[in-house]
């Protein structure tokens, strides 16, 4: 990655206006470029050892940098970060990996995020009738190392319906998303071999992508 990517992300934090956008979009055209280079570097990577992500467009999986304004308080009118979903969805939720850049607040993560309802309930059986089996997942010495616990954000405060109430997996079960975050600093983005090492966390979060899209097979 290109150090100008990054500070090109700092200035739209500080200038977050059509006028300063236009006025620089060959930077911002620029840095986009490089962060698909980089996506596209981060899917070889994991197609080693996840195939299905070989196919994967990088072009395709980045998020568009305009922001939807239209239900926030906040009217900012562009993203301050470049984020990147790489999963094989062929038109079905599916669980993958994600690459979010943001100077100072750069991340990896994987897993399924914001699923329907009935897609969520899928997986929350697949939890509770196999429970040996996820927890060997989440608590797999490499995931533990990078991602040390799945993400609690949303989670609920009781046990969903369709589920006892003394469910042994129940604190999963409240889980209404199921995540691993690692965060990285921006020098180690910039770093020559980034991608390589970072293929090496995404590859921890290997086996629970694959409990999630077996529940959703």
């Amino acid at each position: 990655m290109n150090a100008s990517t990054l500070s090109f992300l700092k200035k739209l934090a500080r200038n977050n206006n059509r006028d300063w956008f236009n006025e620089h979009k060959h930077e911002y055209e620029a840095a986009r470029e490089d962060m698909v280079l980089f996506v596209e570097k981060l899917i070889a990577e994991i197609a080693t050892f996840d195939e299905e992500i070989g196919g994967v467009d990088a072009r395709k999986s980045l998020f568009r940098i305009h922001r939807d304004t239209r239900f926030s308080h906040n009217k900012d009118p562009y993203k301050i970060n470049f984020g990147a979903s790489i999963v094989n969805g062929r038109g079905k939720p599916r669980a993958g990996y994600y690459f979010h850049l943001q100077p100072g607040k750069s991340f990896l993560a994987g897993g399924i995020y914001m699923l329907e309802n009935e897609a969520l309930k899928n997986v929350r059986k697949e939890i509770s009738g196999h429970a040996e089996s996820f927890i060997k997942v989440v608590s797999d010495k490499k995931f533990c190392q990078h991602f040390g616990a799945l993400s609690e954000e949303g989670k609920m405060k009781r046990v969903p319906l369709g589920f006892e109430k003394d469910d042994p997996m129940g604190e999963y079960l409240k889980l209404k998303h199921f995540v691993g975050v690692h965060q990285v600093s921006d020098e180690a983005i910039l770093e020559g071999d980034a991608c390589k090492k970072f293929s090496k966390v995404y590859r921890s979060l290997k086996p629970l992508n694959g409990f999630i899209n077996a529940s959703l097979a």
